[in-house]
C-alpha cells in the first residue's frame, strides 16, 4: 500500500453539484480516481463513474459520531470525502476540520452561489439559513422586512414548511421562488408566489428557497436588537420589561459564541435576546416553575431561538453540571444561599455578572457583592405616559437595581479552566 504524499493530507474533500462528474475539474478527479476510499452521501456517490474504483462507503445515520471512526478505520489509506457543493458551507467541512486539523479541499460552486447568481441577489446583502438538520422554527428570528433570505431546504417539504412559518410569523405577503436541482440538467426554478397563497406540491428535494420578506399590515414589529416589545412574550408577569430588558442585554454584552446563564428564566425573554444577537450564541436558563419553564420554550420557539436550553429547578440547585458560562444574569433567586457565590465562582476572568431585583432584600444582597467584587451598581427607574382625567401624566414603575460587574481576577486555582 502506497502511502500519501508527506505534503498532502490524506484526507481530500471534493465538493460536487447536481451536474455531476461533468462538473468538475481535472484537480478534482484525479484525485476521486486515486482515491482507495471515497466516503459521501449516497446520492453523491452514486455520481461517479466507474473510474473511480476507490471502495466506495456511504454515511451512515446518524453521521457525525460516524466521523471518527470511518477515519480511524481507514487511517493510512487515501481517503476521498465527497460532498455536495462547497463542503465548508453547512457541510461535513467542519466535522473533518475539527477531527483532522488539516485537510486538502476542493470546492465546488454551493446551491446558494448558484442561487444568487439566478437570482441577481448580491450575497453580501443576502442572509443564508440553513435548515439541514435543524429546526425551522429558527427562520423566524431573521425575518425583517424587506431582507432577502436563501433557505436550504432539508428534503422536498421544506417550501411548504417554510411558507406555513411565514404565514404564523405574519410574513404571509413575503414572495417565495422554489430553486431545484442548481446546476444540473433538471434545474428549475420556479416564479414567485407568496406563502399566503402557496397551495404547492413537494417537488424535488434538492432544493433552496428564496424568500423576499414583507410583513403583514399590523403584525409586530421585531427589531434586531435587544428591547423587543412586551406584548412579543407569552407571561404570567414575570417579564422583564422591555426598556430594563435592553439595559440588561447592554450591560451583559454578548458576542458571537459565547453562553449565558439566565437563573430565574420567568418568561424567557433576556436569555431568548441574548440568542438573537449572533446565530452562535448558546443560553441556558434555569427556571423553578415548570408551567413558566414550558412558555419558555414557547416563547424561544416563537421567536426564532428554539434552541434555548431550560432547566427546570432551583437554584442554586439546578445549576449543577452546567458548561461553564461566559456571562450570567440573575433575575430571580438571589436570595436563595450561594447564587451569588457559585456563580461569580462559575465565571472565567473577563466573565461578566448581572442580576436585578425591585426588592430591598436583594438590594441588600447586591450591595454586598458590590463591596465584595467592584462593578456598577445602578438604579433603572422607567415612567409611562398615562392619561390622568383629561390631561396626561406620569405613572413611574418600580424601580430597578442592577449591579453588572466583570470578573477580572480568579484566585481559585485552576478556576480559569
Amino acid at each position: 500500500m502506497t502511502p500519501a504524499p508527506a505534503s498532502r493530507p490524506a484526507v481530500t474533500l471534493v465538493g460536487i453539484g447536481a451536474d455531476g462528474w461533468a462538473g468538475i475539474p481535472d484537480t478534482a478527479r484525479e484525485a476521486l480516481r486515486d482515491a482507495e476510499v471515497v466516503i459521501g452521501g449516497q446520492r453523491q456517490l452514486d455520481l461517479l463513474p466507474a473510474a473511480c474504483q476507490g471502495l466506495r462507503i456511504a454515511w451512515p445515520t446518524p453521521l457525525r459520531p460516524a466521523v471518527p471512526r470511518l477515519l480511524t478505520e481507514h487511517s493510512g489509506r487515501r481517503i476521498a470525502v465527497l460532498a455536495s457543493g462547497d463542503p465548508m458551507f453547512h457541510g461535513i467541512g467542519r466535522a473533518l476540520a475539527e477531527e483532522l486539523g488539516t485537510l486538502r479541499v476542493l470546492p465546488h460552486p454551493s446551491s446558494v452561489s448558484y442561487a444568487a447568481a439566478r437570482l441577481g441577489w448580491p450575497l453580501e446583502d443576502t442572509a443564508v439559513v440553513s435548515l439541514v438538520g435543524r429546526p425551522a422554527a429558527r427562520l423566524a428570528a431573521e425575518l425583517h422586512d424587506g431582507r432577502r433570505l436563501l433557505v436550504l431546504g432539508a428534503d422536498a417539504t421544506a417550501p411548504g414548511t417554510i411558507a406555513a412559518l411565514l404565514r404564523d410569523r405574519g410574513f404571509g405577503p413575503s414572495g417565495l421562488r422554489v430553486l431545484e436541482q442548481l446546476g444540473g440538467p433538471a434545474e428549475h426554478i420556479s416564479g414567485e408566489v407568496t406563502a399566503d397563497d402557496w397551495s404547492r406540491r413537494p417537488g424535488d428535494p434538492l432544493n433552496i428557497v428564496a424568500v423576499q420578506c414583507r410583513r403583514a399590515p399590523g403584525a409586530l414589529r421585531l427589531g434586531a436588537v435587544p428591547g423587543l416589545p412586551d406584548s412579543a412574550y407569552e407571561h404570567d408577569g414575570q417579564l422583564t420589561k422591555r426598556h430594563v430588558r435592553a439595559a440588561t442585554l447592554a450591560a451583559l454584552a454578548p458576542a458571537p459564541g459565547e453562553l449565558l446563564w439566565d437563573i430565574g428564566g420567568g418568561s424567557g425573554s433576556v436569555a431568548i435576546e441574548w440568542l438573537r444577537t449572533h446565530p452562535s450564541c448558546r443560553a441556558v436558563t434555569v427556571e423553578r416553575d415548570p408551567a413558566r419553564a414550558e412558555r419558555i420554550e414557547r416563547n424561544a420557539e416563537r421567536l426564532g431561538v428554539p434552541g434555548l436550553r431550560v432547566r427546570t429547578g432551583p437554584a442554586p440547585d439546578a445549576l449543577a453540571g452546567l458548561p461553564r458560562p461566559d456571562a450570567v444574569f440573575i433575575g430571580g433567586g438571589l436570595t436563595a444561599p450561594g447564587v451569588i457565590d457559585i456563580c461569580w465562582q462559575a465565571l472565567p476572568v473577563g466573565g461578566r455578572l448581572v442580576a436585578n431585583t425591585v426588592t430591598l432584600e436583594s438590594e441588600a444582597l447586591l450591595a454586598g457583592a458590590h463591596r465584595r467584587h467592584g462593578g456598577e451598581l445602578v438604579r433603572l427607574a422607567v415612567s409611562h405616559a398615562v392619561p390622568v382625567g383629561g390631561f396626561t401624566g406620569w405613572r413611574q414603575a418600580m424601580p430597578v437595581t442592577q449591579w453588572a460587574v466583570q470578573k477580572t481576577a480568579d484566585p481559585s486555582p485552576g478556576a480559569d479552566r
